[in-house]
C-alpha cells in the first residue's frame, strides 16, 4: 500500500481587524504573497490584503486509505484557526477543499513517463 498525498486549501476572510492588527499583516505581505505560495505540512498563509481581505492557508498532510483525507481536511481547518486564534484575527466564511494527489490527472510529462516505466 503506497502513500497518500494530500494538499488542503482553506480560505476565508478576515473579519473584524483592528488599526493594529491590519497594520501587522500589511507589514508581514511580503512574506505572505501568492507568489511565495506553497503547500506545507505546517502550512503556508497567503493575503493580499490592500487588494480583498480573503486569505488562503495550504496544507500538505498524507494518510494511507483515501479516507484519511477527511482527517487531513480536519487537521488543516483545525491548524488555520489556532494560526488565526492565537494571533487574535477574526475570521469568517472559513471553507476548505482537498485533493488526493493520486487520483489527479496526469499531465502530458507525467503520462510520457508513466507510459516508458509501463514498457
Amino acid at each position: 500500500m503506497s502513500t497518500r498525498t494530500f494538499r488542503i486549501t482553506v480560505r476565508g476572510v478576515f473579519d473584524s481587524l483592528g488599526a493594529d492588527q491590519r497594520a501587522e499583516l500589511l507589514d508581514r505581505a511580503a512574506e505572505h504573497d501568492v507568489l511565495r505560495a506553497a503547500f506545507t505540512p505546517e502550512g503556508h498563509l497567503s493575503y493580499d490584503l490592500a487588494a480583498r481581505p480573503a486569505f488562503t492557508f495550504r496544507f500538505s498532510d498524507s494518510g494511507d486509505e483515501e479516507e484519511d483525507i477527511l482527517e487531513a481536511t480536519e487537521r488543516a481547518e483545525t491548524a488555520a484557526k489556532a494560526w488565526l486564534g492565537e494571533r487574535g484575527y477574526g475570521y469568517k466564511n472559513l471553507r476548505s477543499s482537498a485533493e488526493d494527489l493520486s487520483q489527479a490527472p496526469l499531465g502530458k510529462r507525467r503520462k510520457r513517463e508513466a507510459a516508458r516505466r509501463n514498457a
